[in-house]
């Protein structure tokens, strides 16, 4: 089953629809609500032929869904923006270079995580891409407390566009020969078919790939001269989620929410020391009591990957158990399926800390049938970014 945002409680009842849905349409998307808008779940190959095609050559995914919102300070000066954004996120913003993104968190008085985000310096403001469930919450949230200093423009009429995997780079660089000198996490403006386009070296698949953002009204053409390519699929939510799920990454509202703090979800690579106890800049972010005594003293919980020992897949929603027979929960399954890459079941989910060792054996209730499990380090598939 594909694992969706969850929708926030605002969430509007009629579905939205992105600059390529009559695309996917014609090319035999078969059409779902997600997170507030009509999306290709899958196409005529079907999720299993789409996941192993990206990770192979080269997979186009529609992620116009998504929130993209710049950030400007009022001085003119992006170091301002920067320290601004830091009093929300625990990150180090000030830090990241014209040109490049980080991955970031907003954090909630309680530890909890609002949303996770990615953050581009582009040299005089910021762009930050959000999950299009979040983005309403996100866009109020940063005005309620920015506003004062910095601009904030949502950018409703540019679509996203990710291309990911090994064939990606040979593929975009024939339409924008500047993208090969690109590193992962490289961002800023680039040509695409001489569409001025704000793209990153980045994704959401493990994979080496691109996320290109375009003005809605040239998408279309840039999508289609990109599928021209013999080595291009258009690839559906279902083997985003699988491509995902095999990478390790996290998806908001399933793997880390509101009641999970970033050490909790296994994020502590993303706090850098800067901002952490005895950091330049330590704290000044919601939570930060929370957050910083537990990446001295450590979590309660902890986020895992999970390989089941037998064939059956293990759902989100799945009850963790220290044996065969222990009649109380120690956790649950926050995101499951079947890895294609790996032709076996993978998981995610979360453990107390003593359990969450390499190698732990634990139990997942499916069905009333208790299936062995045990803890894995992740990702599970080694992922291809360009260093």
């Amino acid at each position: 089953m594909l694992a969706t945002e969850r929708q926030p409680d605002s969430a509007e009842t009629a579905l939205k629809r992105v600059p390529l849905h009559d695309l996917h349409v014609a090319r035999g998307g078969k059409i779902v609500p997600f997170a507030g808008y009509e999306m290709p779940v899958q196409y005529t190959a079907g999720v299993l032929k789409e996941h192993l095609h990206t990770r192979a050559s080269a997979g186009l995914f529609d992620v116009s869904h998504m929130g993209q919102i710049t950030l400007t300070a009022k001085s003119g000066k992006v170091e301002d923006a920067a320290r601004a954004l830091e009093t929300l996120v625990p990150q180090d913003i000030l830090a990241v270079p014209h040109g490049r993104q980080r991955y970031a968190q907003f954090t909630s008085d309680a530890g909890g995580i609002l949303d996770d985000l990615m953050v581009a310096n582009f040299g005089d403001h910021l762009v930050l891409v959000v999950n299009a469930a979040c983005k309403t919450a996100d866009e109020a949230h940063l005005r309620r407390h920015l506003s004062g200093t910095c601009i904030i423009e949502p950018l409703p009429d540019r679509a996203l566009i990710a291309l990911q995997g090994p064939k990606a780079v040979e593929v975009l660089s024939k339409h924008a020969p500047t993208i090969a000198a690109m590193k992962f996490m490289d961002a800023g403006p680039h040509k695409v078919l001489g569409i001025d386009c704000f793209v990153s070296r980045s994704g959401y698949t493990g994979e080496d790939g691109f996320e290109i953002s375009v003005p809605a009204k040239d998408a279309e053409r840039l999508a289609a001269a990109l599928l021209a390519d013999p080595a291009v699929l258009p690839i559906g939510l279902g083997a985003r989620d699988s491509l995902r799920l095999e990478a390790g990454l996290c998806l908001y509202g399933h793997d880390i929410d509101t009641a999970t703090t970033p050490v909790e979800g296994a994020l502590e690579w993303s706090v850098q020391k800067s901002r952490r106890t005895g950091g330049a800049r330590a704290g000044g972010f919601p939570g930060a009591d929370i957050i910083l005594k537990q990446f001295e003293t450590g979590a309660p919980r902890r986020r895992v990957g999970l390989r089941a020992e037998g064939r059956a897949p293990v759902r989100e929603g799945a009850a963790l158990y220290a044996s065969e027979t222990s009649p109380e929960k120690i956790g649950a399954v926050t995101s499951g399926g079947f890895g294609p890459t790996l032709n076996a079941p993978v998981a995610m989910g979360y453990l107390p800390t003593s359990l969450s060792t390499e190698g732990t054996a634990v139990f997942a209730d499916v069905r009333g049938q208790r299936l062995p499990l045990r803890v894995s380090a992740m990702p599970f598939v080694p992922n291809g970014y360009k260093r």
